[in-house]
């Protein structure tokens, strides 16, 4: 639905009530953004834009600036930002004049709202009537396991591509907040010369990811069984604590173990099926598969037995001896690798 509403508005194809609403912000605010630059010349903005607060106006002060006519121009937009602050009538009073107005809305304005981290109630009369006359889009926050797909699509939405590891590193690093993903990867861009591809080298130089010293790498190193080298990891995390926290790495561990203890039951075990099931680029198929003939099912249940106890220790739970995160972190993978 975003990509139709972004097409229409670049088209030229207006609605004459947008409202907004959602717990990410990133989509409302493309949408606002689009049409505050879309809609009007340089020119026209100075009479016919009108920016409105949720905080400071009121549902009479909008529809009374919604009336009016533009001045020598198509259009007149006004945007009301923190409209999660305004008061929206009930679903049966006939005589709330939003909803009135909705009914009717004037084709020369552009009336928008920017309701971020909540949701309009859909049995009100004025969602009704925007779903009648305009746009009601809800911006929905996405799952941790959605973010590396939707850099990737970013990417190539600006024309590059991303390694699948790289895309990876960002969903870890920087979690689920598109806006933040999509300034970092523009950060990424600005940077890459004639290159089309983003790779880790990328990905450390501009946002900071270590591509040697990251829970995939230790991931990867216990799945070898390769003990130096996850425990050259662990000396890195322990050193650089506050980038590294202790309830992340062992988060990311259970993520990827829980995974495999899925791995284990799938019938299909299809590079396309595995990435399908377990939710997971294709790109780490491989990963699960190495891991599989290291560790079968009965020990990948041990290992999330482990799991669970040592993140219970590392927040103070029968950690009587108040032992370090690296010392923690290095018992954990001992264990698990014996």
């Amino acid at each position: 639905m975003i990509e139709q509403i972004l097409a229409d508005i670049k088209q030229r194809k207006f609605k004459p009530v947008y409202f907004l609403h959602g717990e990410e912000s990133y989509y409302i605010d493309l949408v606002s953004d689009l049409l505050e630059k879309e809609v009007l010349t340089e020119g026209e903005k100075g009479f016919n834009q009108t920016v409105l607060y949720g905080k400071e106006a009121d549902i009479l002060t909008i529809i009374s600036t919604a009336k009016r006519y533009p001045m020598m121009s198509e259009y007149q937009v006004v945007i009301v930002k923190e409209a999660q602050n305004l008061k929206f009538g009930k679903s049966e009073t006939k005589e709330d004049p939003l909803a009135i107005y909705l009914e009717n809305p004037l084709k020369s304005t552009i009336l928008v709202f920017c309701y971020k981290y909540g949701t309009l109630d859909k049995r009100l009369k004025i969602a009704k009537s925007i779903e009648k006359h305009g746009v009601l889009y809800e911006s929905k926050k996405l799952y941790d396991n959605q973010i590396s797909e939707w850099a990737s699509k970013f990417v190539e939405s600006k024309g590059f591509k991303i390694e699948g590891k790289a895309a990876a590193m960002i969903a870890e690093f920087l979690g689920n907040d598109l806006g933040k993903v999509a300034n970092e990867i523009e950060k990424v861009l600005i940077n890459m010369g004639d290159r089309k591809t983003i790779s880790m080298d990328d990905i450390e130089k501009n946002i900071g990811v270590s591509k040697e010293f990251n829970s995939f790498e230790l991931n990867s190193a216990i799945v070898k069984r390769d003990v130096l080298k996850a425990n050259r990891i662990i000396d890195y995390f322990a050193a650089n604590k506050k980038e590294n926290p202790i309830v992340l790495i062992i988060g990311n561990m259970n993520s990827f173990f829980s995974k495999l203890f899925t791995y284990h039951f799938l019938q299909d075990k299809s590079k396309g099926n595995v990435a399908k099931e377990l939710k997971v680029n294709p790109f780490f198929v491989a990963e699960y598969e190495s891991a599989a003939r290291n560790f079968n099912f009965d020990k990948t249940c041990q290992v999330i037995s482990l799991l669970r106890e040592y993140d219970l220790k590392s927040k103070g739970v029968d950690n009587t001896g108040n032992t370090e995160e690296g010392e923690l972190l290095k018992e954990l993978v001992w264990k698990i690798l014996h």
